[in-house]
């Protein structure tokens, strides 16, 4: 596999300039399809306290220092 930047960066171009040129409405079914698939991926519903980190309160009794 190569690497070539410049064919790489006029793929990206070229493909932004075809989708520029497409109607609206195409634009807008492809906005709706991009949706569906967003939607299927993502869960129904969060889990109960997604991304929360928990941690237990640290303990400053005489016994958990050492001696």
């Amino acid at each position: 596999m190569s690497f070539d930047l410049q064919k790489i960066l006029e793929s990206k171009r070229a493909l932004r300039r075809e989708l520029a040129a497409r109607p609206l409405a195409e634009k807008l079914r492809l906005l709706d399809v991009l949706r569906e698939r967003a939607l299927s991926i993502r869960p129904a519903k969060p889990a109960p306290d997604a991304g929360v980190l928990r941690e237990e309160a640290p303990s400053y009794s005489k016994s958990d220092k050492p001696a």
